[in-house]
């Protein structure tokens, strides 16, 4: 398989690139490991998208993300995002997708707020307003006829001249990207697929945690195999945990929306009582780590295993029409959020850094670019400000495709070495689930544990030893055995966890996300 563009992953970021692209004449592959495009951690988001309050700007919208980002949000990122964020969601999800927010009686977009915004400024269609986005994106990819689905297809490695091809004076070379390696979950088998570019739009890595909002599909895929081919990643310690998540048996962290902190709910104690005005003004829309600390701090101090949400205050109607997808889960699980506080407890959200890129989502490897949650561009800085990821995700899609447009004869004319096919000399007797499930546990626990919303140098320095000998234990495995799905994550999920570990510990510094108790 030989095309211009592969792209790694169908979420906002890598569905938006994919279509522009598309549109603009290149061949195009977006690639999903998941059965159907629409998986994604797009598909999961709740709250919604940043827009423009009624006495909103773009200078405003600036402030919020610096403050929110610990001061060192790179302006140039922050700076474009705050201009051209509401065209890009009039022009791309509005017109050509067709996603339909949320209106108000009066007729216009119903804009709510959320933590550590000045303005009421967020887009939101209910509290489903990622699968709302990616239905309609998924819909246009599909209309497209020069993009080829390759859904079910896992991604084991980024191809480059250094590692995999047969010239002989590959070293002299500067780290050039030449397509991916990908395994094809039905056949069993890895393919060779080449490509002028390569859009890495793999989302996050929350698997790593043992409480995360995020798809089982977050394994931290794009984060390792860019650092295997030598990209350079940054802010990898900064790791947003959302404080407002249902604890309760089998509901998996079910994420309740900081919009409904932003309708009026409020976090309790399990007297009833409220707290959050102890550790910020904002009280309950402080930024997401002060309100993680501030409830880890509380459930320290009590013993108990988690506070309470009373969100009963906003009205029962209200509830029902605003936030119909939190409240029929919490009725399947026995919780009725109309008339009684529900148990939420933290737990890991989005990945604030990742692969370096400039603002058209280049990165330090020719050929290779990233967007989305996998990318660093310098916009969340230490910590992100809500409702900002899918604005992320779209505004540098658009961009990636832009820029390899306006380049369109450099990419089109750029030619390929020949390529190692992959050979799998693995043996499949290797492959034993209770081995692999014991390893996730391991990982999950040493990253909550020592890895979490609170670290400090000794806790580090044991997650780092002991996701060393983790990792060589799974090299070996990977060696040893036949590929397949389970264990290309489970390789690219400890990976990463070492790269989050190592840059944690080298950061002294206590910002944001980052918080060290030492």
């Amino acid at each position: 398989m030989i095309f211009d563009v592969v792209v790694v992953g169908s979420g906002i970021a890598g569905s938006v690139a994919a279509y522009y692209l598309a549109k603009n004449g290149f061949s195009v592959a977006i690639m999903s490991k998941a059965p159907i495009l629409e998986e994604s951690n797009t598909l999961y988001a709740q709250g919604g998208i940043v827009y423009k309050g009624r006495k909103d700007s773009g200078d405003l919208i600036y402030r919020d993300i610096m403050q929110a980002g610990g001061g060192i949000s790179l302006p140039d990122a922050v700076k474009w995002l705050a201009e051209n964020g509401q065209n890009a969601v009039e022009e791309t999800l509005i017109q050509e997708f067709g996603v339909r927010f949320s209106k108000s009686r009066r007729g216009g977009y119903d804009l709510t707020e959320e933590a550590a915004h000045s303005a009421k400024r967020i887009l939101h269609s209910f509290d489903s307003t990622g699968k709302m986005i990616e239905d309609k994106a998924a819909a246009a990819i599909r209309k497209c006829e020069n993009i080829t689905l390759l859904t079910n297809y896992t991604a084991v490695d980024i191809i480059t001249l250094d590692h995999h091809s047969t010239d002989k004076y590959r070293m002299y070379q500067p780290l050039t990207s030449l397509g991916i390696y990908a395994l094809s979950n039905k056949d069993k088998k890895v393919e060779k697929i080449l490509s002028k570019i390569v859009v890495l739009a793999t989302g996050g890595m929350g698997q790593i945690y043992l409480h995360t909002t995020n798809p089982l599909l977050a394994t931290g895929d794009g984060y390792a195999m860019a650092s295997r081919a030598g990209a350079r990643l940054v802010n990898m310690e900064y790791t947003q945990f959302h404080p407002t998540t249902l604890y309760y048996p089998k509901a998996n962290n079910f994420l309740i929306s900081e919009a409904v902190r932003g309708e009026g709910a409020v976090i309790v104690d399990k007297n009833g009582r409220a707290f959050m005005e102890k550790y910020h003004p904002q009280r309950d829309l402080a930024p997401r780590d002060i309100v993680t600390r501030a409830i880890l701090n509380e459930m320290l101090e009590s013993g108990e295993k988690s506070v309470y949400l009373d969100i009963a205050g906003i009205g029962e109607n209200k509830i029902r029409s605003r936030f119909p997808n939190i409240y029929k889960k919490c009725l399947e699980f026995g919780l009725n959020i109309t008339e009684y506080p529900v148990p939420i407890v933290p737990a890991f959200h989005f990945s604030c850094g990742g692969i370096l890129t400039n603002l058209y989502g280049r990165t330090n490897i020719n050929r290779l670019f990233a967007a989305g949650e996998v990318a660093c561009t310098g916009l969340h800085g230490a910590n992100r400000l809500a409702s900002t990821s899918l604005l992320e995700g779209l505004v540098f899609g658009r961009q990636i495709a832009d820029f390899i447009t306006e380049h369109r004869e450099h990419y089109l004319n750029l030619e390929f070495p020949e390529v190692l096919d992959w050979i799998d000399t693995g043996n499949e007797d290797m492959i034993d689930p209770a081995l692999i499930n014991q390893d996730w546990n391991l990982l999950k626990n040493m990253m909550w544990n020592y890895v979490g919303a609170v670290r400090n140098k000794k806790r580090l320095r044991r997650a780092i030893i002991d996701l060393n000998n983790l990792k060589e234990d799974v090299e070996n495995f990977y060696r040893d055995a036949k590929v397949n799905k389970s264990i290309l994550e489970l390789r690219n999920a400890v990976q990463t966890g070492l790269i989050v570990a190592r840059q944690a510990l080298a950061n002294r510094e206590s910002i944001g996300a980052h918080y060290r108790t030492d």
